[in-house]
């Protein structure tokens, strides 16, 4: 496959492309937690306890910008902003399986978590 741009970033592949969207530490563990229920901010930060505040911020917000989440804010005080998972990001749900599988299976064969 030929190299290609997307909002002025140069992409060599399209599994680069995929990772660049839900990639890194923390969006697919968002993802993971919004595929059964809507979750409000605190819900999410209690339910993933290291990650900061800066970082879940920003987080959701790029998977709002990407359209694989939802925030719906109601006009109440105080404020309440809940979060949900678009049809889009629930296309992302069986890949997330597939690599948290073959982590727990690289998990046993490394013996990780196993007490020496």
């Amino acid at each position: 496959m030929p190299d290609f741009l997307f909002n002025r970033k140069l992409y060599y592949n399209p599994v680069e492309f995929a990772m660049d969207r839900i990639g890194g530490t923390w969006k697919m563990p968002i993802l993971w937690r919004l595929k059964d229920r809507v979750m409000r901010y605190g819900e999410l930060k209690k339910d993933i306890p290291h990650i900061t505040h800066k970082m879940l911020t920003s987080q959701l917000r790029e998977l709002e910008e990407e359209g694989f989440i939802t925030r719906k804010v109601y006009p109440v005080v105080p404020p309440k902003v809940e979060y949900s998972i678009t049809e889009l990001g629930l296309t992302a749900i069986p890949i997330i399986d597939t690599i948290r599988n073959y982590g727990l299976q690289l998990m046993e064969e490394f013996g990780v978590g196993e007490k020496k």
